[in-house]
């Protein structure tokens, strides 16, 4: 069964920062591209950004590059995203995402990517206080 485990979401202040991690099943970890996106109140999915683990590879969303960063560890199985100077806009759930293919592909960028998606994770809240 593939597996993708969200934490470290919270409660933070604007201007603060947080970092949230995935656990990746093993099975998928080097062979899929895996990303984060996250959904507001009433507003649709968004993607963030994408890691190919195979060979370092990322792309982020116009939306927060220069503010999140994407990152793993291979010994534990672990992408994370570290996100700076959060804004209240930023609250949402964010979830760890998994798509089959070669490298990050428009699923993590594009406007209505995430149907491309085959796996997901369950969630992590990161509420952003004015």
């Amino acid at each position: 069964e593939v597996q993708l485990v969200e934490s470290g979401g919270g409660v933070v202040q604007a201007g603060e920062s947080l970092k949230l991690s995935c656990v990746v099943s093993s099975r998928i970890f080097n062979q899929y591209a895996i990303g984060w996106f996250r959904q507001a109140p009433g507003k649709q999915r968004e993607g963030l950004t994408c890691i190919m683990n195979s060979d370092g590879s990322t792309e982020y969303a116009d939306s927060v590059k220069g503010r999140f960063t994407i990152s793993s560890d291979k010994s534990k199985r672990t992408v994370y995203l570290q996100m700076n100077n959060l804004k209240p806009e930023d609250t949402a759930v964010y979830y760890c995402a998994a798509d089959d293919a070669f490298y990050c592909s428009g699923v993590f960028y594009d406007k209505e990517g995430y149907v491309g998606v085959d796996y997901w994770g369950k969630g992590t809240l990161v509420t952003v206080s004015s």
